[in-house]
């Protein structure tokens, strides 16, 4: 038996200006951090053996949080840009609320929330699918079947597919689902298989957000 947990970044400042984000490396916010200093405190019942996350600066300042609220030191980490967030392309740096009056709220939905469409010059959910789920099977899933326990903290984006894999989901519900900033989803593994899946619980979380349960 052994644990995955799936951990999006805490709230970066283009997240607070509502901006697209994508690949553009964006600190924390000060609420963001201290979202993952409670996200890391909720989860001390765990111990890790290993984590996984992105190049972009927001997972390693949300995993330093992480691991003052959690307490366990000396964790070997493993970067890799296959888990980096969706490259938005062309939006990214634009505020979300002026690109929709500028291009339609239609269109920017379909940018956004559509698995295989791109937005111009950037990828598409699929795509970024492409990279990520590979990355898991090859390099994650090892970890979990020889009984590790394994952390992987990254982005709305990146996750989304792993836990479309995981769960069995349409790529179109997959699409739609949102992952909050800071809030552990934590997987049993027996094997190769998720077994029972747990949204943690982060009390006194300064961001709120909406989970899919």
């Amino acid at each position: 038996m052994s644990m995955l947990v799936l951990l999006r970044h805490g709230q970066s400042q283009w997240n607070l200006e509502n901006r697209f984000t994508g690949w553009t490396d964006i600190s924390l916010t000060p609420a963001g951090r201290s979202d993952a200093v409670l996200a890391g405190k909720s989860l001390k019942d765990m111990r890790f053996d290993v984590v996984f996350m992105s190049r972009l600066k927001r997972s390693p300042e949300t995993l330093e949080g992480f691991i003052e609220g959690h307490g366990q030191k000396g964790i070997p980490v493993i970067t890799d840009s296959a888990l980096n967030e969706r490259h938005y392309g062309d939006l990214q740096g634009l505020n979300k609320s002026e690109t929709i009056k500028k291009f339609g709220e239609e269109q920017v939905k379909l940018w956004r929330r559509s698995y295989s469409t791109r937005p111009p010059g950037g990828e598409s959910i699929e795509d970024c699918e492409r990279r990520v789920w590979p990355f898991f099977r090859q390099y994650v899933l090892p970890e979990l079947v020889v009984g590790k326990n394994v952390l992987i903290v990254a982005h709305g984006n990146s996750l989304r597919p792993i836990i479309k894999n995981l769960d069995g989901m349409k790529p179109d519900d997959a699409a739609i689902m949102e992952i909050s900033c800071s809030v552990p989803y934590v997987y049993t593994f027996e094997g190769e298989k998720p077994v029972k899946k747990e949204i943690r619980e982060v009390p006194g979380m300064v961001v709120k957000g909406t989970v899919l349960k």
